[in-house]
């Protein structure tokens, strides 16, 4: 335990680097810090009593190639790079990964353009993409129906879990599970002292917000102002009763006015098929299904300027979701769209998943990656899909900021 000696006063500290949050991005940028600057000690805060409970641990374990993203953004760069990464990473560890390659499938003669768009978008990007007609759709996946394709070769499937675990024992930071952050004292002179539920006090040189659904809450405790909200959004997912019907990854042809994907098929690592998913308000940051409400949550989502002007102007597309949520028989409509085989007793619910999406006070979906500093303090504001995807480079940015700031004292 290192000390700190200010005004007369001498404070012992836990840690260099305090991280809250053990998702991936907040166990990558422990491992990054540590490979960055050996020696550094980092503890990482976790209030479940495992790692990538939440965001990490709940998505479709989908490796992104980056196609989606605008060219020269974050997002765009840290997937493309993320992605190989990735599929490196699990091959050194010995993690369960598999490159697939996918397919995005337009099925409506207005979805044509956005395709040709998409396959610019991926040129520009460096991902290679292949245009393929309904003849060249058959072979690849028999059962899917579509005016016409591309397929990205570099897309592929993992599991994000045991990534996150193995960033955790590779690390060699100090990971304290069942430590939920209750306050935060921060002071210029001294370094960062926060309180656990249970009593605890760790203190650290400087403090990295990777809280996920919660880190505008923290950067809140630390003292500074984030200048967003997190909405949380539940994408429901069904499993397919019949998985030989899709061989691999099959994505619609997303709207570009929103930061959802659509219903797509994804054959996962453990070869079961998932379908989903579609994108509701949450009534919870770990709201997993309707029945999970909280009140104090509910009513700050409800109390945000940014909310109701999401709501007035998209209206329309969050009713279509809605109605696939409270019916299974239009979810499975919309699944027929690119596979016309699927029926309703195909369909077996599947754990959901809560997007942490940020948004500003005048209602603008935070688009790219979000990271922002305080005095002693990195911020991850904004890290949903292709987070998982993106880690590795997102955990050494932080982790280069982090380490910059301690430098500078």
């Amino acid at each position: 335990m290192r000390d700190v000696v200010t005004a007369g006063r001498r404070v012992a500290l836990d840690c260099d680097v305090l991280v809250i949050g053990g998702g991936i991005v907040g166990l990558s940028t422990a491992y990054a810090i540590t490979r960055a600057a050996p020696g550094t000690r980092v503890t990482v805060l976790e209030k479940e009593p495992g790692p990538a409970r939440h965001q990490t641990g709940r998505n479709s374990g989908v490796i992104h190639s980056g196609i989606y993203y605008r060219p020269g953004s974050l997002k765009a760069r840290y997937a493309v790079k993320g992605a190989a990464e990735m599929v490196k990473f699990c091959a050194e560890y010995d993690i369960a990964h598999a490159v697939t390659g996918k397919l995005i499938v337009a099925t409506d003669r207005a979805e044509l353009p956005r395709l040709h768009a998409l396959v610019q978008r991926g040129r520009e990007n460096g991902i290679p993409v292949h245009e393929l007609g309904p003849a060249q759709i058959a072979e690849l996946e028999p059962e899917v129906r579509g005016l016409a394709a591309i397929h990205v070769g570099t897309t592929g499937v993992c599991d994000f879990t045991a990534v996150a675990q193995r960033l955790a024992e590779a690390s060699g930071a100090e990971i304290r599970y069942g430590s939920e952050v209750t306050s935060i004292d921060r002071r210029a002179d001294l370094g960062v002292a926060v309180r656990t539920a249970d009593g605890a006090v760790v203190r650290g040189r400087m403090l990295v917000n990777c809280a996920g659904l919660h880190c505008d809450e923290v950067a809140r405790l630390v003292g500074d102002d984030p200048g967003m909200r997190i909405i949380p959004f539940r994408g429901e997912y069904y499993e397919l009763a019949r998985p030989e019907l899709v061989q691999g990854l099959v994505y619609p042809v997303p709207d570009p006015a929103f930061p959802f994907l659509g219903v797509h098929l994804t054959r996962g690592i453990d070869g079961g098929v998932h379908i989903g998913p579609n994108a509701v308000p949450a009534l919870a940051r770990e709201g997993y299904d309707w029945g999970t409400v909280r009140p104090r949550e509910l009513g700050a989502t409800l109390t945000w300027p940014g909310s109701w002007r999401i709501a007035r102007r998209h209206w329309r597309y969050g009713a279509g979701e809605l109605r696939r949520s409270v019916s299974k028989s239009a979810f499975t409509t919309a699944v027929r769209r690119l596979l016309p085989a699927v029926t309703e007793d195909d369909l077996v619910p599947a754990p959901s998943g809560v997007r942490a999406q940020a948004v500003l006070r005048d209602g603008a979906l935070v688009d790219d990656f979000l990271i922002r500093e305080g005095a002693r303090a990195v911020h991850v504001l904004n890290a949903p899909s292709p987070a998982a995807t993106a880690s590795l480079p997102i955990g050494r940015e932080v982790a280069r900021r982090a380490l910059a700031a301690l430098a500078r004292g």
